[in-house]
C-alpha cells in the first residue's frame, strides 16, 4: 500500500489576507508554527513545491524535500498579491467567469482545469509501489487530489477545506485512491507521545485487569 501525506504549507501574509498567492516566504506566525511541529510529520520520501513557502515549511518540519514542480499551487498570472475581494470589486465579470468555468483563466495564468490535470497526472505516479511519502504543497493541490481520489467533479475542490499545516492522508491500492482523512491538525512530536504512551498503559491495564466476574 502506498501512503501519501499531504500538508498545506504554514501561513504567510497573502494566506492571512485571503490574497492570491506570490513567491512570498513564511510569516512571523507560521515560521513560529511550523517550529513548534520540527520532526511531527514522520518519516517517509519528502517532497515538495517549488514555492519558498513551501520549501521553507519543509525544512522547518525537519524534513529534505526534494522540490517536485507538480506540487506548484495555479499560476494566478496578474492576480497574484491581490485579494478576491478586491478583485471582484474591479472586475466582477472576470472573477465570475472564473469561479464558473474550471477551464478560464481571466489573470492569464492556469485554468484550474490544468492544475487539476497535474494533479491527475502526478497522482497516477505516485500511486504505484508501496511506502510513504510526505508532500509539502498548497491548497489548491491538495483539494484537487482528494477530488480527483474520491472521483468527485472539478467543482468539488470549492467544498474541500484545507488549513494550514494540516495534513491529509490518501492510500493507494493496486493503483486506487482512497482517502484516509482530510485536514487533519499535525501534532507536535510531544503530543504525539503523550498519546501513544496513553494508549499503551490503557492496553496494558486492561490485559492486568483480565476478564471480569462471570
Amino acid at each position: 500500500m502506498k501512503r501519501l501525506i499531504l500538508i498545506r504549507h504554514a501561513s504567510t501574509s497573502a494566506v492571512r489576507g485571503a490574497a492570491f498567492p506570490v513567491d512570498e516566504p513564511l510569516d512571523r506566525q507560521g515560521v513560529e508554527a511550523t517550529m513548534a511541529l520540527t520532526g511531527s510529520a514522520g518519516r517517509g520520501v519528502a517532497l515538495c513545491g517549488p514555492a519558498l513557502r513551501a520549501r521553507e515549511t519543509a525544512a522547518l518540519l525537519g524534513l529534505e524535500a526534494a522540490v517536485d514542480h507538480a506540487l506548484d499551487e495555479c499560476d494566478f498570472g496578474t492576480w497574484r498579491g491581490r485579494s478576491l475581494a478586491d478583485l471582484h470589486a474591479e472586475d466582477p465579470d472576470a472573477v465570475g467567469l472564473w469561479l464558473g468555468h474550471p477551464d478560464a483563466a481571466p489573470h492569464g495564468g492556469e485554468t484550474l482545469s490544468e492544475v487539476h490535470q497535474r494533479v491527475d497526472r502526478w497522482l497516477t505516479e505516485q500511486s504505484h509501489g508501496d511506502g510513504r511519502t510526505i508532500a509539502i504543497t498548497s491548497g489548491g493541490v491538495i483539494k484537487s487530489a482528494v477530488a480527483l481520489a474520491l472521483g468527485a467533479p472539478i467543482d468539488a475542490t470549492w467544498q474541500i477545506d484545507v488549513t494550514p499545516l494540516c495534513y491529509t492522508e490518501l492510500h493507494a491500492h493496486d493503483g486506487r485512491w482512497s482517502v484516509a482523512c482530510v485536514n487533519a491538525p499535525l501534532l507536535p512530536v510531544s503530543d504525539k507521545v503523550a498519546a501513544r504512551n496513553a494508549e499503551m498503559n490503557a492496553a496494558a491495564g486492561e490485559l492486568a485487569d483480565g476478564p471480569g466476574p462471570a
